[in-house]
C-alpha cells in the first residue's frame, strides 16, 4: 500500500513540478501556470468526499488500480500539444484519478495497519517519497527531451497499476474487506463534527501553505539564488523530500506528545519556516525550505487519523477530506498568489503564506484529543450501508 501510494502520489508532485517547464517552454504567466495547478486541485478536491462517502456505504479494491492508471495518464498527455484547454484538461483526469485512490486507500491502509499511527505513518511516507521523486523524474525527462516527451512520466503508473493490484489480491485471498463502518456499526463512537470541522480548517490552511510553496517555489529560488533550473529543482526536492522524514517523526512524537499538541507546535515552526523563506536571500533559503516541510508535514498522517477518529462512523469520508479535499482545496488560491506575483513581484506573492499557520494554530488551540476508533477489521466480501456482517 506504501509503494502504491508513492506511485499515485508522484502525479501531484509532478503538476507544480511542471509549472517552471510550462513557463519556460510555453511563456505562460504566473497566475496562467498556477491555474494548472488549480485545475488538478479543483477536481480532486470536490471529487475525494464524494469517493469517500461511497467507501462508507461500498467495499471498492478494484478502484485502486484504476485510480493509478487515471492519475498517470492525466501527466503522461499533459505536454502533448500547445492547447493550454487540453494541458487543463489532461492534469484534471490525473486529479480526478487522486481523488478517487485516496479515501479507498487510507480505509484499507488503517484495516492493514491495525490503527497504529506509526504503521499509518508508514502509509503517509510513500505518498511523501512520491512527492520527493517527482521533481528529479520531471526534470530527468522535460528538462533532457522538452514537453513533448510527457509520455514518458506515465511509467511509474503502470507500477502503481501493479503494486495496487497485488494489495487487493492479498487483502481478498485472507478475507476481503468491507466498508469501515457506517450509521449503525456497533461499537463505533459518536461523530464529533464541530472538532473534525475545526481539524479540516486547519488542515486547508495547511494546503494553501504547501500548494502555494510546491508552486513557486522553484521559480522563486532561481530569482533569489541566481541559479538556473537545477537550483529551483533542488528547492523543490528539499521541500517534498523533508516529508519522508517530519511524517515519520510526526507518527513518533505523537507517541510521547500527543497528536494535538505536535501538530500546534509543527503549524508555530510553519510560521518561522515561510517568513524565512520569503525574507532570507541566498543559499540558506534551502534551510528554510527544509523547515517549512517539517512544519507542514509532521502532522500529515496525523491530521488522517485525527479526522478518523473524529468521525468513526464515517471513516471513507474523515479521509476524504484530511487526505483529498482539505489537502487539494489549496490549489484554489494558487491563481490568486499567482496574480498578485504577477502584479508586484514573487516575493510578494508568498507573503500571504503568513497567515494560514497562523490561522490552523488558532483552529486547534483548546481542542480535545478525540478517543481512537477500533481500526477495522477485515471481513468476508463488501456490504451496503447499514447491512449487516458477522
Amino acid at each position: 500500500m506504501s509503494l502504491g501510494h508513492a506511485c499515485v502520489d508522484v502525479y501531484q508532485g509532478a503538476v507544480a513540478a511542471l509549472v517552471p517547464f510550462f513557463v519556460a517552454e510555453r511563456a505562460y504567466s504566473y497566475a496562467a501556470a498556477s491555474g494548472i495547478v488549480l485545475a488538478a486541485s479543483l477536481l480532486s478536491s470536490v471529487a475525494q468526499p464524494l469517493f469517500g462517502v461511497l467507501t462508507d456505504r461500498f467495499a471498492m479494491p478494484w478502484l485502486l488500480p484504476l485510480a493509478a492508471a487515471a492519475s498517470g495518464a492525466g501527466i503522461a498527455v499533459s505536454g502533448i500539444g500547445g492547447s493550454y484547454a487540453l494541458t487543463l484538461a489532461a492534469v484534471a483526469v490525473s486529479g480526478l484519478g487522486v481523488a478517487a485512490y485516496h479515501p479507498e486507500a487510507a480505509r484499507a491502509a488503517r484495516a492493514a495497519s491495525g490503527g497504529r499511527h506509526t504503521a499509518m505513518g508508514w502509509f503517509a511516507l510513500g505518498g511523501n517519497v512520491g512527492f520527493a521523486l517527482a521533481p528529479p523524474l520531471v526534470a530527468a525527462v522535460v528538462a533532457t527531451w522538452g514537453l513533448r516527451a510527457s509520455p514518458l512520466l506515465g511509467l511509474p503508473a503502470l507500477a502503481g497499476v501493479a503494486l495496487c493490484g497485488a494489495a487487493v489480491r492479498s487483502a481478498a485471498g485472507r478475507a476481503g474487506y468491507a466498508p469501515v463502518t457506517d450509521e449503525g456499526a456497533e461499537g463505533a463512537g459518536r461523530d464529533d463534527w464541530p472538532a473534525f470541522l475545526r481539524l479540516s480548517g486547519a488542515v486547508v490552511c495547511r494546503s494553501v501553505v504547501f500548494v502555494g510553496l510546491s508552486t513557486f517555489v522553484s521559480l522563486y529560488v532561481r530569482s533569489r539564488t541566481g541559479g538556473g533550473a537545477a537550483a529551483g529543482t533542488a528547492a523543490l526536492c528539499v521541500l517534498y523530500a523533508g516529508g519522508a522524514v517530519g511524517t515519520l517523526a510526526g507518527s513518533r512524537l505523537a507517541g510521547r506528545w500527543g497528536r494535538l499538541r505536535v501538530v500546534r507546535h509543527s503549524y508555530a515552526v510553519t510560521v518561522l519556516a515561510v517568513a524565512g523563506v520569503v525574507l532570507v536571500p541566498g543559499p540558506p533559503l534551502y534551510l528554510f525550505v527544509a523547515l517549512a516541510s517539517a512544519g507542514l508535514y509532521v502532522p500529515f498522517s496525523l491530521h488522517v487519523t485525527l479526522g478518523q477518529d473524529c468521525l468513526p462512523r464515517r471513516m471513507g469520508t474523515a479521509s476524504g477530506v484530511t487526505l483529498g479535499l482539505t489537502v487539494s482545496i489549496g490549489g484554489a488560491a494558487a491563481p490568486a498568489l499567482g496574480a498578485l506575483a504577477d502584479a508586484t513581484s514573487l516575493r510578494t506573492g508568498l507573503l500571504p503564506l503568513l497567515i494560514p499557520p497562523v490561522v490552523a494554530w488558532f483552529l486547534l488551540r483548546g481542542l480535545r484529543e478525540p478517543v481512537p476508533a477500533a481500526a477495522p477489521s477485515p471481513v468476508a466480501g463488501s456490504r451496503a450501508r447499514g447491512a449487516g456482517v458477522s
